[in-house]
């Protein structure tokens, strides 16, 4: 079941949430010795915050001010609770700790499960994607409905695209956000847009939007000026899009300058390593600043022209767990760490090799629900 129609179901109390904590926690004990997607499971916790559910439900009713009443969630890393408290308080029910890079990992696409390394649910010799590794992992796989990320370079977005599932990062500032660079961010990963516009619903406090008044202009650009992807991710993500033009759900646009960003990988090593700019390839942070600046001039230009940029999530399909050789898969959705821009990316269909792809939906800064409606509508075409 989706978190929605949990969380429905447990104020109508046709379920207890302390049922549906147990069903999600069997879940994992089976499932997780092979997905290696939890770092810690919280068996005893989880029922005990189910009962307190519970109890509220019985004595007040179908209570208004628990959105996510009963619905199992799975949080980033070991201090991913620290950052859940909304989602407590909207009656969610924190089941386990997810899978990050394990120390020492020269990159950030896999993560270290307490069984071990963390595995594509498709494909168990791929990786998931990372580092919000085990939150995509768990959430594909159907452990729990919605599992919170963190995205500083695309660690929402990229393990979204590769497990199949969607992964909003939001518009930087936001959310309170303990990354000193500004850079990282906190996010969602969920198996249906609609699960994932309850979860922004609640950590932002913004009220339902309305439905978007249809189609919405938007620009596809395969490698923002300046990213190589390969052919087979950028054709699935193009495919997508054309499926949203045949519905009336978007309208593709010329801007009045095709977009050509300024690659933005030196500058986020730069801005992201203090002093990393005496290294060869580089950026120093005056540098970086004027990259950030140049390229939100760009992105400024593109959204008076339109209301959405449209690109495929990540520049290759999963890699093995041997590692990613010399492409980073952050290519395509570092750049709105940098500029700060809310992105999502949604399910795009599957590659040659059975794995899933993305399709990154970019919107102007605090426009979540622009990308959500837009995304809600996507999702419904694709699946009639």
């Amino acid at each position: 079941m989706s978190a929605t129609e949990i969380a429905a179901r447990v104020r109508a109390r046709e379920l207890r949430a302390a049922d549906v904590a147990a069903q999600a926690l069997d879940r994992i004990g089976r499932a997780d010795p092979q997905l290696c997607a939890f770092i810690e499971v919280w068996g005893e916790e989880a029922l005990r915050r189910a009962g307190e559910v519970d109890a509220r439900l019985d004595r007040r009713g179908a209570d208004p001010s628990l959105p996510l009443a009963g619905v199992p969630v799975a949080v980033k890393g070991r201090h991913g609770l620290r950052a859940a408290g909304p989602l407590l308080a909207a009656g969610a029910v924190p089941v386990g700790a997810t899978s990050v890079p394990g120390p020492g990992t020269p990159w950030q696409t896999w993560g270290l499960g307490a069984r071990g390394r963390t595995v594509n649910p498709w494909r168990a010799d791929r990786t998931p994607g990372g580092s919000s590794a085990g939150a995509a992992a768990a959430v594909a796989a159907g452990l729990v409905p919605l599992a919170t990320g963190g995205d500083g370079a695309g660690s929402v977005r990229i393990p979204a695209a590769w497990c199949g599932v969607s992964g909003l990062k939001t518009t930087s500032g936001r959310l309170p956000s303990g990354d000193r660079t500004g850079l990282a961010v906190p996010g969602v990963l969920a198996r249906t847009v609609t699960d994932a516009e309850l979860w922004w619903r609640v950590v932002s406090e913004e009220p339902a939007p309305a439905d978007a008044a249809l189609p919405v202009t938007a620009v596809w650009s395969p490698g923002l000026g300046f990213a190589g992807p390969d052919p087979e991710p950028v054709a699935l993500a193009r495919a997508a899009v054309e499926r949203l033009v045949a519905a009336g759900v978007v309208r593709l646009v010329r801007p009045r300058m095709p977009l050509r960003l300024t690659d933005p990988g030196p500058a986020w090593l730069a801005l992201r390593t203090p002093g990393a700019g005496a290294e060869p390839g580089m950026a120093d942070l005056a540098g970086a600043e004027r990259v950030r600046a140049e390229n939100n001039r760009r992105l400024a230009a593109l959204f008076a022209d339109a209301e959405l940029l449209l690109t495929p999530t990540a520049p290759t399909a999963p890699h093995g767990h041997d590692g990613p050789g010399d492409r980073y898969s952050t290519s395509l959705t570092w750049a709105f760490n940098l500029s700060g821009h809310p992105a999502l990316s949604l399910p795009a269909g599957f590659g040659g090799d059975g794995c899933p792809a993305g399709l990154q939906l970019v919107a102007p800064h605090g426009r979540e629900a622009l990308l959500l409606a837009v995304a809600r509508e996507a999702e419904t075409h694709a699946t009639g």
